[in-house]
């Protein structure tokens, strides 16, 4: 099999990034890492392209249950339009409904210790894999 370039998605929130990364045959997605959305934030981001084949971000977009912008869509999009100055990548924005919850009981089942259920950062990469799933799922 040829191997291809890797898709990134992201679970971005206001105070973490969750980070997941396909593998290079795209058949799976797996949460790679959290970053803390602070000032060091974008130079931790980009050091992903630099270890990373990246060919596509895959980026979460919150919209309410009945397909309405949410109250943090402005935030992704602000996100969105600082990425697409940054990176010359396309960015392809996908519905993260039910990520974290489905992220969420996704570790109450797998994860045996309660300390590291407790992480909020393993829900954000886990989301974020939730979210690069899916969109595999699109175009597979």
């Amino acid at each position: 099999m040829i191997e291809q370039k890797r898709l990134l998605g992201i679970d971005y929130g206001a105070k973490r990034v969750g980070i997941a990364i396909t593998d290079p045959l795209r058949m799976f997605a797996y949460g790679l890492l959290t970053i803390n959305n602070d000032a060091n934030f974008w130079k931790k981001f980009d050091n992903l392209f630099v270890d990373y084949d990246v060919e596509t971000v895959v980026l979460g977009y919150p919209l309410k249950e009945s397909g309405e912008r949410s109250s943090s869509t402005e935030l992704i999009e602000k996100f969105h339009s600082e990425l697409e100055k940054r990176i010359k990548l396309p960015i392809v924005l996908v519905d993260e409904r039910y990520s974290s919850v489905i992220a969420k009981q996704q570790i109450l089942e797998s994860v045996t210790s309660k300390k590291k259920r407790r992480d909020k950062g393993l829900v954000d990469k886990n989301a974020a894999a939730i979210i690069l799933k899916e969109y595999l799922d699109t175009i597979s």
